[in-house]
């Protein structure tokens, strides 16, 4: 049997045939065939519609693809007073990663980046922004960033190797360099000693697969390797380090470039529908906002003028903890229902002998030691957050192929990301990523143009298999590029 996604009988229209387990990557439960064209990332899982909550779906769909607005009633109402973006699809373009730009512009459309401000000794975030600053605000207040003042520089970068294989055929590295004029920076006091770097926003698609998989996996992958002598970040599973939940569990990380969210209940999706766009709900009654940020604001003569407000009483609205939701809990619901019934593309062209090749390459030269190819869900029975409770869609006992071991490891890059820890990305419905979302760019910066500069970016526990890849022929560099597109 072929299965090639070109043939009549394939992911793309599998009949009654039953493809190889690796084709879904995703499960069973998880897996889309709908999976060459520009609609890839957005589908829903087959659990979605098996439970009936293809209309829930679609409504939820709306609250990540529609903006925000400024109005104080009506739908998707309640932007700002500041904010990152007005809306998800903004920075999650075709609901894939973010592209690469030459200037931070919150308004053009797939630009994902989100601005990290952190101290140059401590490297933890500056207290007088937010962890994902705000470049937008709502008259009369001032952005905490303007984005006047964010200048990106992209690099040119020779590496030990000259940027040259063996053979001859050269590659190019680029980074970014990234400054902000404290001129532009509107907090009291003002951030001192500090450094900027670039984050961009992951693919959303198959988030609820990987919420699926046990606590006890994460943490004997982290054993395992661990056992094996690797280099991570240990401080992550120091069970005093996890993260605790609303319904008061502890999990460890597993979203999020810095492990900072355990579960999809409290996760990027769950923070970011309201710390984005500063809409409020019943669990969020909050401005995602600093003291330092405030204060300036309640100090500027114009908004007082503007307010009608003094000081006092600028500050303490700015800093309540009591505000009216702006998102009914209907509409939360559904915003995570879509959230966790995002499908994963299936695989394609798995038996094409180049793409065969190719995997056996990435196998062979130990790719798979950070790249972990497959996880099997646990029962997926967490219940979390009281808002969302039995509402989700479920993934229990699928074998998934995400290609990540969900560990951070240091890849010792030139203006490497915050702390030097980065989270393993899943690979799964990359080679889409040009289709989907008009751009093919990767690693967290988005410093790689394609597959070969992010792997000649690889340092640290990676550079074995790094150096293995760079001695690889010609023809077998490029079939494992072409097995990395295929998953």
């Amino acid at each position: 049997m072929s299965t090639s996604c070109k043939n009549d009988d394939g992911p793309d229209n599998p009949g009654n045939s039953e493809l190889p387990e690796e084709y879904y990557a995703g499960g069973k439960l998880g897996t889309t065939t709908i999976n060459n064209i520009s609609t890839a990332y957005e589908q829903p899982t087959p659990a979605v519609e098996q439970n009936g909550m293809t209309l829930a779906f679609k409504i939820g769909e709306a609250f990540f693809e529609k903006g925000f607005n400024t109005n104080p009633s009506g739908v998707r109402h309640g932007l700002g007073p500041v904010y990152v973006r007005s809306s998800c699809i903004t920075c999650h373009p075709g609901y894939g990663h973010g592209k690469r730009v030459d200037q931070y512009r919150a308004n053009e459309f797939g630009n994902g980046y989100l601005l990290v401000v952190f101290d140059q000794d401590t490297h933890a975030f500056v207290p007088e922004l937010t962890g994902m600053p705000q470049t937008k605000a709502v008259d009369p207040f001032l952005p905490p960033v303007d984005e006047k003042g964010i200048r990106i520089e992209w690099r040119e970068h020779v590496d030990q190797f000259g940027n040259k294989f063996p053979d001859g055929e050269t590659y190019s590295l680029i980074y970014p360099e990234v400054t902000i004029d404290p001129a532009y920076i509107n907090t009291d006091p003002k951030p001192a000693n500090y450094t900027v770097r670039l984050e961009a926003t992951i693919g959303i698609y198959g988030t609820g697969l990987l919420d699926a998989i046990p606590d006890d996996s994460l943490i004997a992958e982290y054993n395992r390797q661990k056992a094996l002598g690797r280099t991570l970040n240990d401080a992550k599973y120091d069970p005093a380090n996890f993260i605790t939940e609303n319904d008061g569990t502890r999990h460890p990380g597993r979203y999020t470039y810095g492990l900072t969210r355990g579960t999809l209940q409290n996760g990027p999706g769950s923070n970011a529908i309201w710390n984005i766009t500063n809409v409020t709900r019943e669990n969020r009654r909050n401005n995602y906002i600093t003291k330092a940020y405030a204060t300036a604001m309640s100090k500027n003569a114009n908004v007082q003028a503007a307010l009608g407000k003094d000081e006092a009483a600028i500050y303490a609205e700015l800093m309540a903890t009591d505000l009216e939701p702006e998102m009914s809990t209907e509409d939360y619901v559904n915003f995570m229902i879509w959230h966790r019934g995002l499908a994963v593309p299936a695989a394609r062209d798995l038996d094409d002998p180049v793409v065969q090749k190719g995997k056996k390459a990435f196998y062979s030269i130990g790719c798979t030691s950070c790249h972990k190819p497959s996880w099997t869900t646990g029962p997926d029975n967490y219940t979390g957050d009281t808002l969302v409770a039995r509402q989700l869609p479920r993934y229990p006992y699928q074998k998934i192929w995400p290609y990540t071991d969900m560990l951070q490891h240091k890849l010792e890059m030139v203006n490497d990301i915050r702390t030097g820890w980065c989270r393993t990305t899943p690979l799964w419905g990359r080679g889409l990523s040009q289709i989907c979302t008009g751009a093919g760019d990767h690693l967290h910066d988005m410093r790689a143009r394609n597959y070969t500069e992010a792997i000649m970016w690889h340092g640290g526990d990676a550079a074995f298999s790094r150096e293995k890849f760079r001695n690889l022929s010609k023809e077998d560099r490029d079939a494992l590029v072409k097995f990395l597109e295929s998953i």
